[in-house]
Parts: structure tokens; C-alpha cells; sequence
């Protein structure tokens, strides 16, 4: 395997890669019209694509709203991260708590209607 990354389909293409700009630092790698290749900061190969749900290159029977499908970000503090998202309005739809699981956990959704993970594993007590 060369990649893999994920596509989130959206039709504000500049909007949804500003907000992964701004929510979690990532930065454009590529940029046009149609499609951004985002990468994240100091961790080259970490990829996410921001694709135009209707150019042509994407299947007719996939050009709808997005469903079955979470994107999980694990980061060093999910508060911060949600104090962030904030500041700029996303549409948080879960503040952060604490996950039986061992982590701390927001969600969000992005300006595509795509449900976001943000988590970070909880300080042990000490």
C-alpha cells in the first residue's frame, strides 16, 4: 500500500478544509476547486481529502449525505480542542466526558454533516 486516507463529500469544498484548518491544524497539501489534500501537522502521511460531492469523479449513487461514519481524532487534549471549536461556532453536538473506556470524548460535526470523534485519553489520578 502507497495511502490511505479518507474523503469527506461536501459541496463548500474551501469551508469544510477551513475547518480542519482551523480545528485541528491541518494544512493543505493540495488546493483546487474541486478537491484539498489535507495533511496533519508533524505527522506527514496523516491524510484527509475534501472532495466536491458532485464533480464528476464521484459515483452518482454516492452523492448524498454523508451516514455511517464517524472520523476519530485522538489528541493530546480534547478540551482544548473543544474550547477551539467553540471560539469559531462549530456545531458541537457533545461536549467532552469521560468515556467508561479510559478516554475523554467530544463530538462535533463538520460543515459537511460529517459526525467527528475528538478524543484524548484521560490523566491517570496522581
Amino acid at each position: 500500500m502507497q495511502r490511505a486516507f479518507t474523503n469527506i463529500l461536501t459541496e463548500e469544498v474551501a469551508v469544510t478544509a477551513a475547518f480542519y484548518e482551523k480545528l485541528l491544524g491541518y494544512s493543505a497539501k493540495f488546493s483546487s476547486d474541486w478537491f484539498v489534500n489535507l495533511e496533519a501537522p508533524d505527522q506527514t502521511g496523516l491524510e484527509l481529502g475534501i472532495l466536491l460531492t458532485s464533480h464528476e469523479i464521484v459515483p452518482e449513487a454516492a452523492r448524498h449525505q454523508p451516514a455511517g461514519i464517524i472520523l476519530t481524532f485522538v489528541v493530546e487534549d480534547c478540551d482544548a480542542i473543544h474550547d477551539k471549536a467553540a471560539r469559531f461556532g462549530a456545531n458541537i453536538i457533545e461536549a467532552p466526558r469521560d468515556m467508561p473506556y479510559g478516554q475523554r470524548r467530544m463530538i462535533l460535526s463538520d460543515p459537511a454533516g460529517t459526525i467527528i470523534d475528538v478524543s484524548s485519553l484521560i490523566q491517570a489520578a496522581g
